[in-house]
């Protein structure tokens, strides 16, 4: 059986950190992933064996064993051994009734001398036995998903939405919860499947986009309306946009530029609650005259005396 050089796999030395053999480890797997490399072999062969070296580099015991085994196996070849009559069975580890046992554990990503020293340390880091089980071949593919930002407009994200993507020739219905937010992530397990069979969830990173009649501050929504100066004024009524269509607003006489009405459950629903909303802010812009007629500057001049 041959010994795999997993630090030469990788290309770092044998006293990098962990940080830094994880660096290294996602340029390499982001490079040859088969993703990125459909029908290429090579880059499939590569990719696994990368993700075969971090299995082991990436844990600490898997580490501590491996480079124990390193050592032994380095200096039976200096003192003029045959590498083919090392004795593996002293570093096996594996258990169980066979390889079938193994397949189950691993999948077939892994090589034989992986399975041979590993075989009995546990599977892939970080999951129960179950979890091995039944995850090995995507485990790699989920540490890595794939992301893709995706732009809704404000009425989108007032109502919730849908949207079909085209993954790997598959149809997707992808949808997005009424209360949607820039910044909030839409999960799609198992979406993307690589040549190889290995999955990836896809993550849909929304953007809300700007809005020309509202403004939006957490769940609440900030509009603007414009009165002449005689509605301001006198008072009066104004038709005003919601999220859900036009209302009337009655304004109170003597209201000032700036002045604010809150219009309460007009605004976003909640992301965990969708029955509950924030609020429509109503913002009062006034407009002046530019010029005026003879006759309105004699209305006004009499208030100015008045």
């Amino acid at each position: 059986m041959e010994y795999k050089d997993y630090y030469k796999i990788l290309g770092v030395d044998r006293k990098a950190t962990s940080d830094e053999i994880k660096r290294i480890y996602r340029k390499l797997a982001k490079q040859y992933h088969p993703d990125r490399n459909p029908g290429n072999k090579k880059a499939e062969d590569k990719f696994k064996e990368i993700n075969e070296a971090y299995e082991v580099l990436g844990d600490t015991q898997k580490r501590a064993r491996y480079d124990q085994l390193g050592d032994s196996y380095f200096n039976w070849q200096q003192g003029g051994a045959n590498p083919g009559n090392f004795n593996w069975s002293d570093w096996s580890t594996a258990s169980g009734s066979g390889t079938g046992n193994l397949d189950d554990l691993f999948g077939s990503d892994f090589s034989d001398f992986f399975r041979t020293i590993f075989g009995g340390m546990g599977g892939i880091s970080g999951m129960s036995d179950a979890g091995r089980r039944s995850s090995a071949r995507t485990s790699t593919a989920r540490i890595n998903p794939v992301e893709q930002e995706l732009v809704i407009s404000l009425s989108e994200a007032y109502h919730g939405a849908t949207r079909i993507l085209e993954v790997n020739t598959r149809r997707l219905e992808i949808k997005i919860p009424a209360g949607a937010r820039t910044g909030l992530k839409v999960r799609a397990a198992d979406a993307i499947i690589s040549p190889g069979g290995s999955k990836r969830d896809l993550y849909l990173l929304i953007k809300v986009a700007e809005d020309a009649q509202f403004e939006r501050k957490g769940d609440d929504l900030i509009t603007n309306i414009t009165l002449d100066l005689t509605t301001a004024v006198l008072g009066g009524e104004v038709t005003v946009a919601t999220m859900t269509g036009n209302i009337i607003l009655t304004i109170p006489e003597g209201t000032q530029p700036d002045q604010m009405f809150r219009l309460v459950g007009r605004g976003m629903p909640h992301l965990k609650d969708p029955n509950v909303h924030g609020d429509l802010i109503v913002r009062v812009k006034v407009k002046l005259p530019r010029k005026l007629n003879s006759a309105q500057r004699e209305l006004f001049q009499k208030l100015a005396r008045a």
